[in-house]
């Protein structure tokens, strides 16, 4: 491997380590699984950063991230495995190895009543309501990173955050005690 690509490598791990982390804990709801994948994600994009195409490296890192993830999630469902789902946003999962000064900011912006209902809510949803709410990507980027149509992802975050907020309905949620629009 060449100086150059090296260093770009090093570049992306040290910016992109810690936002990976925290989506694909959100998926599996391991850390160790988390931690995993981040080493699974870096292997492929060590391998596939030459057919790199020049989309948003960002968005191609999630979905690389996101496909180690299905990779992971298909072989243990063949094991017929199914991850705890209780777990997927308990509010000691949320704490890095990493020892992230973020850490603090994201247990205080998140209840833990709706990380628990975000964990009914089917994968699809919750990936995309965590790439746009916490990661903050555009529409563009998430379309790269899930793979979907721009239509598609608006009208999924569009039934995705109903649906949150059915749930939350359901569950007794009044909009003024949580905050919920």
């Amino acid at each position: 491997m060449d100086e150059g690509r090296r260093n770009e490598l090093e570049h992306l791990y040290r910016k992109y380590t810690k936002p990976l982390y925290y989506f694909l804990l959100k998926l599996s709801g391991s850390p160790q699984l988390a931690e995993d994948l981040v080493q699974e994600t870096f292997v492929r994009a060590t391998i596939s950063l030459s057919f790199y195409q020049n989309e948003d490296v960002r968005a191609w890192l999630f979905k690389v991230a996101r496909n180690a993830y299905l990779d992971e999630w298909r072989k243990r469902q063949r094991r017929k495995w199914v991850p705890f789902a209780d777990y997927l946003f308990a509010k000691d999962e949320m704490a890095s190895p990493y020892g992230l000064p973020e850490d603090e900011a994201i247990q205080a912006e998140t209840s833990d009543d709706l990380q628990q209902l975000m964990t009914i809510l089917p994968e699809q949803y919750r990936s995309i309501l965590y790439l746009r709410e916490v990661e903050m990507f555009s529409y563009q980027e998430i379309q790269e990173a899930l793979e979907l149509k721009e239509n598609q992802v608006k009208v999924t975050l569009h039934r995705a955050r109903k649906r949150l907020a059915q749930i939350a309905e359901k569950q007794g949620w009044k909009d003024d005690e949580h905050g919920m629009d």
